[in-house]
Parts: structure tokens; C-alpha cells; sequence
């Protein structure tokens, strides 16, 4: 008699679900054991062969646990915001809720006849309105919250606005934006309520700032890094430029001292807490002044080889730098302008990665050396980056591979401080082995004692301080996107004012068009019904906007990660109405025992929801500060990516041999439409996506064939094998 594994899998996966066999109970007098996995974003190729991979040893390890006597919490959800779910509603109209639903649909049949023991009754979606009001009411109290550097958390504002009443902040030791204005008490109280909250926003963890985004005039949107390929756009390959634009951001940079030392408290990979380690870039250093020659400003520079300060023969600034302006003369506008223009048509992690490209334009200013007055020519290069450290370097050429270079490109003077040593042919890096000379007072100091000491004389005339630096940046927090979280956020005189909690949640209006709009607002801006009546305390149209009691309200939602960064918590409590977990549910489950996800997120999803954790636990919202005991990954499966080329600036495409030195760029194409011989389905492509509709494809011998690349198996390289 055959074995019909497909009629006793369908008969017992129906009894498991009939009768919630894996429901798990918050009161049990079990210990209790919590496994999870990372959340699956539900795209329409549904799942990947990489999900199982992940999810087949959580679910062994569940049952194990379930049998050694534990009540064992294995849930599943769906982070269900996102790019995609957005592309496709641009692309066909339909509203993002109907295939997102659509595409979870399948998710959940495809992970039932997997015969995973989920507990299906705590399945959140990211996206659904009762669990997004609490990812509004968390943002909420990031506004409304400061970071006390003398405590070590973050805490109320409404203190900070006690202690501004009391003492000014001129003795406030606390996290604030830089070059904010200093006050005394007499002076706060004095202010305007104008004022007073354009100071705050130099304090909240969650505050506006102007950046420098990735903007595409054609396509009228902010792109992510992952949207450009080779310096264009991958849809429909447009130029794009770097532009400053107001957004929100997370102030992170605060608890970066506290996410490098609880690496220590969690059983995580040692190669994952090293990517979150130099993510997150600790050094210890000085920041050095440097007088501008006619310009009433000082130019800082960090470094972590202050003993090399008698090797300095000039400044780099990034060309976003907001003295360039100012000191660049007239003989040198044009040229640095070009510079300018050509630099911000380019990405940051393109700018980091090209180590080759040496270029630079000098701006005609000079800076004046802090310890022997001697002037140093001021350059500006793309190769300093204005988000990292102060935006300014302070070129050693004789110690610095980089600074050799430009100054060897540049014929630049190069003074050798290193005793004995040839850097005829390159620079010596090493803090080891080395004397220096052709320093003053520091000549015959090794690395130690020459950096303690130079901290010491730069100190005593007033030119440097001791400082611990780190890497991590605060966080983007603004997307010009539709399918996100909408901010809760209204703005009063060019303000932005919290939404009262209990109007929560702000729910995302229905919108005609999912592009931004023609004057490159984001796509909320084309809602008509998408203004605050402050009397009522209700969302209305537009037309009544009078910014006396009703007023516009914010236009970007909240990037993918806001929901996933707390997701843990919502499982152990999904049904709550009147809060995002009981207390009760909270001191139960506590933390996740078992995490399995991919090493990949380890500087996205993984440093920002402990980010997140960490805040929750100052105000008393979480009993641990640290959400996963011990994480796993699960390994990571390649796939085979399909590419065509477009010629830049055209709709044309080449086949794979058509292409020799051509100026091209690679797009990913599904490998569906991709035979074995590696021939693409020109007809199903052109269906596929509106930008080829109407391209023209340059065959070979009557055939178009791809190039292939081995790279993670994701949805977003169009490369998975799907398990059915």
C-alpha cells in the first residue's frame, strides 16, 4: 500500500489548525521558551527557497523545546510596508492593501503545506492599522524624549523644558544638534513658543534636519542607494543629483557608547557583533581647529593620529561642506562649482568605494597650521564625505595612503615626520616601529607618547580637545514614499506638532496617484483630504487649511524599518488594544531565546531594534534591554541573477555579446523570463514592467541573451526560486 503523504499532510495540518494545536498561552505555569524568526516581506513572488531554510530549524528546534516540557512561543507575521508593494501599485493602478493581502494570501498557504508550528492566532501585519498606531505613538515619545549624558538615557522633554526654566542650558550636559544656541534661564523664559520649539528640535530624538538625499528630477522622488545602479536610476536609468532636503531623523548617535557594550550581554555571532562593531566605529582621537586666513570661522577636523600634526601641509573638504561657499575665491567659483555639480551625481557609498578616482579642485583659501601658523592650501574632494566625522580632513601625506596620493596627483608638498623612513614610494601607516622628527617638541616620541603629548600642546593654545568619535550616524527616518507608516505630525508656523495619542492611529488616506506630485511632493500630497482641524481633532480636506485651526499636515511616511523594530514585543500581547503589550505579558515572555535571521540585516534591522529596545527600556516600557538572548543565522543561498544593458541615456538594450566597451548599465530582470541557454522572453518581459514596454532590444542572430552574476538569492534581484 503507497504511502499518500500528501492526504495525511492535508488531514492532520487541518486538524493542527481546526483545533489551534500551537496556540501558546501567556499564563502558563510552563518555563517558557520564545523562538522566532525574521518576518517575511510578502512580495508577489511569494516565498523563497532561503525562508524555509531559516524557518524549517526554528521549527524543529520549537517542537524539541515543546516536548522538553516549555511553553513555547513560535509566532509568525508579515512586514508588510514597503518599495515594492509601491512599484507595482505605480505600475497598475491597484492600492497596495489589495496585493499586499493578495500576496499574504499566498505566503500563508505556502508556509502552511511547509507544516510549520506556528501559533497563527498572533500573526501581526506591519501594515495594519491596529498595529501601526502603536509605531506612531513610539515616535511619538522619541519626539518627546532628550538624551541625559549624565544619566546615560533618554528621558522626558518635559524636564529638559524644567531645567532650561531653571538654569538656561549653557551647564546642560545632554545630546544636542550642533552649533546650538546657548541661553539663560531669564532668556528661555523670554523666547517666543517659536523659539522655544525650534531650540527643542536641537534636543528630541526624533527631529527634523536638512540632508543630502538622492534626488531624480524625472522620476521626482528621493531614491535609495539600492535604486541606483553605475550613477543612474535602475528605473528607466534617469540621472539623479544630490540635493538637501528637510527630514526627519532619529537621534541614534547617542546610544552608540551603549550598543557597542551590549554586544557583551547577547549570545549573537562573533562575525555579526563585528559588523555592528566597526558599523557603529568607535575611535579615540582629538578634534583639531584650524583658522580659516579671512574668514572669521575655524575649520575642525577629527583625527585619530593627532602625533602626526607636524605632517599636515593641507585641508580636504567634502564639497558639500557649508564653508566652501563662503571661502572659495572668485578665480576659483567656476571650477569648484563644476566640482560641486559633478560630485552630487554621485552616491555616498559610490564615493566610499571608488579608492582609484583621485580628484579635487582647490578653492583658493588657506588654513593656518594650529602650532606653527604656516599656511595650508584648502582643497575640496568627494573622497571626504560631509556626513562622516566633521566633513574635513586634515591631509597627512607622509601617514595616510589616501592624502600620498592626492598630494602625489596634485604635486602637493609632502613633509616626511618619521624618522629613518623611506615614503619616497608610499605612505607609512603603521603606529608602530617609528620615531618622529621634523616635529618640534614631539621629535623621538613614538605613537603613545606623541599623541598624548600633541593632544596636550594643541590644548594649551586653545586649538584641540581629546575626543571619542564614533561612525554612527543619526537615522533617516523620512521616506517620499506612499506605502508607509503616515507621521502623526501636523505643522503649526513651519512646526511640526504631535497628533494627540488618543487620536491614534493616523490612518493612511486613499490617494489617486502613488508617484510623487508634479512639484515633487511626496505622494501624500496628492490626497485632497490631508489636513489637521485642530478644534476637532480630525483629519479634512485640504481646502480648509487656514493655519489658525486647521493646517497641513506631514507629506513622508516612516521608513521600512520603523515597524520591524519592535515587532518582538507586539507578539507577545497582538490582540491589545490599549497598549502595544500588557505589563503582565512583558515580565512573562521578556525577551527572544532563539532568533534566526540573516547576517545581512546586521547594520539595518539588527542595530536599529536594539536601538529601539535600548529607548523603550529608559522610559520603563520593557523589563530588558536587550530583546534577544541568543541569535543564529541561518546561512544564505545564492541564486543565479539575469542582467540586460541599456545603453545610458536611452531605452535601448544590447544583447550579452553586443556589448564591448559600450556605456552601458545592468539592469536585473526576472529569471523567469530566462531559458537555460540564457535567452530572455522579450514579449513576457515588455509585459512585465511598464519601462519596457516600449524599449528597443538589439538581438543577436535573432536571439537576446542575459549576462549572469551568483549573488543572494532576494526578491529585489528578481533571482529566487520559489518552493512550489
Amino acid at each position: 500500500m503507497a504511502y499518500d503523504f500528501k492526504k495525511i499532510e492535508s488531514k492532520w495540518q487541518k486538524y493542527w489548525s481546526t483545533n489551534q494545536i500551537f496556540k501558546t498561552d501567556n499564563n502558563s505555569k510552563l518555563p517558557k521558551y520564545y523562538v522566532m524568526d525574521m518576518f517575511p516581506y510578502p512580495s508577489g513572488s511569494g516565498l523563497h527557497v532561503g525562508h524555509p531554510l531559516g524557518y524549517i530549524a526554528s521549527d524543529i528546534y520549537s517542537r524539541f523545546k515543546r516536548h522538553k516540557g516549555f511553553n513555547v512561543l513560535h509566532p509568525q507575521g508579515y512586514d508588510s510596508f514597503g518599495l515594492p508593494a509601491e512599484q507595482y501599485a505605480i505600475q497598475t493602478g491597484r492600492h497596495p492593501l489589495k496585493t499586499t493581502d493578495e500576496n499574504i494570501d499566498r505566503y500563508r498557504k505556502q508556509l502552511d503545506r511547509l507544516g510549520f508550528s506556528f501559533d497563527w492566532s498572533r500573526e501581526i501585519r506591519t501594515s495594519n492599522k491596529e498595529y501601526y498606531k502603536w509605531t506612531q505613538w513610539m515616535f511619538i515619545k522619541l519626539f518627546n524624549s532628550w538624551y541625559d549624558i549624565e544619566k546615560d538615557k533618554s528621558i522626558c522633554i518635559k524636564k529638559l523644558i524644567k531645567i532650561f526654566e531653571k538654569e538656561g542650558n549653557k551647564n546642560i550636559n545632554a545630546y544636542e544638534s550642533e552649533s546650538t544656541e546657548k541661553f539663560s534661564s531669564d532668556q528661555w523664559n523670554n523666547f517666543s513658543e517659536l523659539k522655544k520649539g525650534n531650540i527643542l528640535l536641537c534636543y528630541r530624538l526624533a527631529f527634523l534636519s536638512v540632508i543630502d538625499v538622492n534626488w531624480c528630477p524625472k522620476l521626482g522622488t528621493v531614491l535609495a542607494n539600492d535604486e541606483i545602479i553605475d550613477g543612474l536610476s535602475e528605473r528607466g536609468g534617469h540621472e539623479f543629483v544630490r540635493k538637501k532636503m528637510t527630514q526627519w531623523s532619529i537621534r541614534i548617535s547617542p546610544f552608540s557608547e551603549r550598543l557597542l557594550n551590549g554586544l557583551n550581554n547577547i549570545d549573537w555571532p562573533e562575525p555579526l557583533k563585528e559588523m555592528q562593531r566597526n558599523w557603529i566605529g568607535k575611535s579615540e582621537g582629538s578634534l583639531i581647529k584650524f583658522d580659516v586666513k579671512d574668514f572669521d570661522q575655524q575649520i575642525e577636523a577629527f583625527t585619530t593620529r593627532t602625533d602626526t600634526i607636524y605632517g599636515v601641509t593641507f585641508i580636504t573638504l567634502a564639497p558639500e561642506h557649508p564653508y566652501v561657499k563662503h571661502i572659495t575665491t572668485k578665480e576659483n567659483k567656476d571650477l569648484v562649482n563644476q566640482y560641486i555639480i559633478q560630485s552630487s551625481k554621485k552616491t555616498e557609498r559610490d564615493r566610499i568605494a571608488d579608492v582609484k578616482t583621485i580628484s579635487g579642485v582647490f578653492t583658493g583659501a588657506y588654513a593656518l597650521h594650529p602650532l606653527t601658523n604656516k599656511k595650508l592650501p584648502i582643497w575640496i574632494s568627494d573622497y571626504v564625505l560631509a556626513s562622516y566625522g566633521t566633513g574635513a580632513v586634515m591631509a597627512v601625506p607622509c601617514g595616510d595612503q589616501r592624502d600620498y596620493n592626492f598630494a602625489k596627483f596634485f604635486k602637493l608638498p609632502i613633509t616626511n615626520i618619521f624618522k629613518d623612513i623611506d615614503i619616497s614610494k608610499e605612505a607609512f601607516q603603521s603606529k608602530e616601529g617609528f620615531k618622529l622628527t621634523n616635529s618640534d617638541f614631539l621629535d623621538g616620541l613614538d605613537f603613545k607618547n606623541g599623541f598624548l603629548k600633541a593632544v596636550e600642546g594643541l590644548k594649551k593654545v586653545g586649538k584641540g580637545i581629546h575626543k571619542i568619535n564614533y561612525k554612527l550616524r543619526d537615522a533617516v527616518f523620512s521616506r517620499q514614499r506612499y506605502w508607509g507608516e503616515p507621521f502623526p505630525v501636523y505643522y503649526k508656523d513651519g512646526l511640526p506638532v504631535m497628533i494627540d495619542e488618543k487620536y491614534l492611529p493616523i490612518i493612511l488616506p486613499d490617494v489617486d496617484k502613488y508617484l510623487p506630485t508634479e512639484d515633487g511632493k511626496p505622494p501624500l500630497g496628492n490626497s485632497k483630504n490631508w489636513a489637521w482641524d485642530s478644534i476637532n481633532n480630525v483629519i479634512v480636506k485640504n481646502e480648509l487649511i487656514d493655519n489658525e485651526n486647521v493646517f497641513p499636515m506631514e507629506l513622508n511616511t516612516m521608513p521600512g524599518w520603523a515597524g520591524s523594530s519592535w515587532y518582538f514585543n507586539r507578539y507577545m500581547d497582538p490582540k491589545n488594544d490599549n497598549f502595544f503589550a500588557s505589563k503582565e505579558s512583558l515580565e512573562y515572555w521578556k525577551e527572544v531565546d532563539l532568533y534566526v535571521g540573516g547576517s545581512e540585516h546586521a547594520t539595518g534591522h539588527l542595530l536599529y531594534s536594539r536601538f529601539w529596545q535600548y529607548f523603550l527600556y529608559d522610559h520603563d516600557l520593557v523589563p530588558v534591554p536587550d530583546y534577544a538572548k541568543k541569535l543564529i543565522n541561518q546561512g544564505m543561498i545564492l541564486g543565479n541573477s539575469a542582467y540586460i544593458h541599456r545603453l545610458n541615456g536611452s531605452n535601448t538594450y544590447l544583447s550579452s555579446g553586443l556589448i564591448n566597451e559600450k556605456n552601458v548599465q545592468a539592469v536585473h530582470v526576472d529569471v523567469k523570463f530566462v531559458n537555460v541557454n540564457n535567452e530572455l522572453n522579450i514579449e513576457e518581459l515588455k509585459k512585465w514592467q511598464p519601462q519596457f514596454s516600449k524599449a528597443d532590444f538589439k538581438l543577436e542572430n535573432n536571439k537576446f541573451f542575459v549576462k549572469r552574476e551568483v549573488e543572494k538569492m532576494s526578491k529585489s534581484k528578481y533571482n529566487v526560486v520559489n518552493p512550489d
